[in-house]
């Protein structure tokens, strides 16, 4: 079995998990599932040490109010070679920072496709050419978005404590995450 090219992918999306699993399967991945940290670590004990994935692609948000950033964790502390890329809709610079402390080599908002993953993959050093912004150039909704999203990231993502929280109406919260499309 050829381990270099063993992929686990953990996303509670079935039809995004399917999407990706055969787009990847395509380019010659052997690709493993699970939807949450539970099935990660039962894949992991099944397959022993020795056959552990050359690289994961980590979901944020799992199902059950579960976090990716343990997954990221756990991956790592299993493999620190192992190239993990946290995969999400709630983007936050603080759920960033995390996921890279704890072991992830990238970040990315969905969407994102194959391409965007496989490159992140293969970029294993920082870009010092990337852009710095003026932060004083964010706009009043950039700012509120990534509060928001820094509060859901505290709250284990959830809604109703999240509004309280913040001190806004839990359906005028739902509003806000649905004008976004977050998924």
């Amino acid at each position: 079995m050829d381990t270099d090219r063993l992929l686990l992918i953990v996303e509670d999306d079935d039809a995004f998990a399917r999407t990706l699993t055969r787009s990847f399967e395509r380019r010659g991945y052997e690709v493993l599932r699970a939807t949450s940290l539970e099935q990660v670590q039962k894949l992991l004990d099944e397959r022993g040490p020795e056959e552990s994935p050359e690289y994961a692609v980590v979901d944020l948000k799992l199902a059950g109010g579960g976090s990716g950033l343990s997954c990221v964790q756990t991956l790592h502390e299993r493999d620190a070679e192992m190239v993990i890329v946290v995969l999400t809709g709630y983007a936050s610079i603080a759920t960033a920072v995390e996921a890279i402390k704890l072991g992830a080599r990238h970040y990315l908002a969905k969407p994102a496709n194959t391409d965007d993953i496989e490159a992140a993959f293969s970029r294993a050093q920082g870009d010092a050419e990337v852009e710095v912004t003026d932060r004083a150039t964010t706009s009043i909704k950039t700012l509120e978005w990534e509060h928001i999203h820094e509060t859901l990231a505290a709250t284990g993502f959830n809604i109703s404590e999240t509004a309280r929280r913040l001190g806004m109406h839990r359906r005028t919260l739902a509003r806000k995450l649905e004008k976004q499309r977050v998924k």
